[in-house]
Parts: C-alpha cells; structure tokens; sequence
C-alpha cells in the first residue's frame, strides 16, 4: 500500500499523468472542433432534409469507424498490460488525427467547391 502511495507521488508518474492531459486535451479540442463543423454544416444545409438525414447516418458511419479502428489499433482487452502506460496517449494521439481528417472532409461542406465542380454532388459552390 505504501508502495503504490508513492509510486503516485513520482514526478514520473504526475509527468505522464500531465503529458496524458495535454495529449487527450488536444484529442478534446479537435473532436470540439469537429463537431463545430458539422453543427455548421446542420445549419447551412438545413433546407435539404434527404441530405441531412444521409450527413447523419455518414457521421454515425464514421464514429462507429473511429471506434473500430481504434479498437484494431489496440486490440488487447487488458490494455495495460499489453501496450503499457503509453498506451492513453497513443489512443489519444490516434483519436485527434482521425478526427483532424474528419474535419478536412466535413469543411468541404462550409468552404464549398470551386464553380464548375462536376463531381461535388451536396457540396455547395465556393461564393
């Protein structure tokens, strides 16, 4: 017992748990982001009922996606054990560039696509 109350007490163990925070801080702030864009995009397609029911079933397509991949990424059920203290982190990590691809997707759908765009489909014309 006295040995885990120090063991919580390392400056190690408080740096991890810091550099932890950071990382999945900056997961939050992009997933944050992401769902920024994609109220945006709810509001400024909200005229066009058959897309925005499509957009819905695409993002609950793609968060099923994040889950499973990340799920493939790190499969073991003791996670701990299998890939270390790390392995918060590296979730993290992976959740913010997924996401962070997301938002480069979904922003099609606010900046629009060059006038004359044959293949943009919902996508709106640049103004």
């Amino acid at each position: 017992m006295l040995t885990a109350a120090l063991v919580s007490f390392s400056p190690n163990v408080q740096a991890q748990t810091s550099t932890n925070q950071n990382i999945c801080s900056r997961y939050k702030s992009t997933d944050a982001e992401m769902n920024k864009v994609y109220q945006q995009i709810l509001s400024e397609y909200k005229q066009d009922s058959v897309f925005l029911q499509k957009m819905k079933t695409a993002q609950r397509a793609w968060l099923a996606f994040r889950d499973a991949h990340l799920d493939s990424l790190y499969p073991a059920e003791n996670k701990l054990r299998a890939y270390g203290s790390v392995n918060s982190d590296c979730r993290c990590l992976a959740l913010e560039e997924l996401t962070a691809k997301r938002i480069s997707e979904l922003k099609k759908w606010t900046s629009g696509l060059p006038k004359g765009e044959v293949c943009a489909g919902s996508i709106k014309n640049k103004n």
